[in-house]
């Protein structure tokens, strides 16, 4: 496990390039790139995250980066992911592809770019070469100063060790399909052993979750609800949780998290529970 301490939204860990990133994302997945999207992201900002994850694929940069710049906060008092999409990989197709986020985005940098899937339909022949080039783009954009940190998404260790062995950059983060339901053992492991931090996408698996009797009952013990005991648990688990949201009411629910903590047994009845609410998808048979 990690050491830090967890006192709030502002509570960072240290990545191994020496930046620090906030223990909790607001994950934008399934926005739509309009007024709402805006919106809630200007509100998730108004409740104290200050760490926003989008991606190329989504299509809502445009609208995510308007609340960013609308929110009133000082950009450097904000982190912001974006990731590069399956279409892009492959050196001269990554430098356009960062351009074009920052200009969506309508930001100067980056705090954190993320090749998205390690293993793409159309580069199944070259993957390794197409991951490669990319990465080149990635370390020249952190040299230009377009990017502060460069990390990967769903990569599995046949994945990393090749981007390890020719990177000039190490990545700091793998951001995985991570929760009680599928925790993804072998993966964490690896990140660890290379110093990335594991990045939760999905920490609450799917809608499933919330059908759990022992989340229930565990949420009724500690006084809140099954999403903020699932996302403590991740938070002790020493991963860095990426909650998503559109509805209002739930952007300062995801959010308290630091008022208590779950003890060693239970957090042990928490990860007993695999296979109860979604797996991880494997990146070599992807259909994109």
């Amino acid at each position: 496990m990690i050491d830090v301490t967890l006192q709030s939204l502002a509570s960072t860990y240290k990545l191994n390039d020496g930046h620090e990133i906030p223990v909790v994302g607001f994950g934008t997945w399934q926005m739509d790139n309009d007024e709402n999207t805006t919106n809630i992201v200007k509100q998730a900002i108004k409740e104290g995250y200050t760490h926003i994850d989008t991606a190329a694929v989504y299509g809502n940069e445009e609208a995510v980066g308007k609340g960013i710049r609308e929110s009133g906060v000082n950009r450097s008092e904000l982190f912001v992911t974006t990731k590069l999409w399956n279409d892009a990989h492959g050196y001269e197709e990554a430098k356009v592809a960062i351009d074009e986020s920052l200009e969506r985005l309508g930001l100067d940098y980056v705090d954190l770019y993320l090749i998205h899937w390690p293993n793409p339909k159309e580069h199944r022949d070259n993957w390794q070469e197409a991951n490669l080039g990319a990465w080149r783009a990635m370390e020249e954009a952190v040299e230009a100063g377009k990017v502060r940190s460069i990390g990967v998404s769903n990569f599995h260790e046949r994945h990393l060790t090749p981007l390890l062995e020719e990177a000039k950059i190490k990545p700091v983060i793998n951001q995985i399909f991570l929760n009680p339901s599928d925790q993804q053992p072998e993966i964490v492991a690896f990140n660890e052993q290379h110093d990335i931090l594991s990045e939760a996408y999905s920490p609450l698996g799917t809608g499933k979750v919330f059908e759990i009797e022992d989340l229930a009952d565990l949420a009724k013990k500690y006084a809140k609800t099954i999403a903020q005991v699932v996302l403590r648990w991740s938070l002790q688990k020493g991963y860095l949780p990426l909650p998503k949201t559109s509805t209002p009411e739930r952007v300062p629910e995801n959010a308290d998290l630091f008022d208590f903590e779950i003890s060693e047994e239970d957090m042990e009845r928490i990860s007993a529970l695999k296979g109860q609410a979604g797996t991880a998808k494997n990146p070599d048979e992807v259909d994109f």
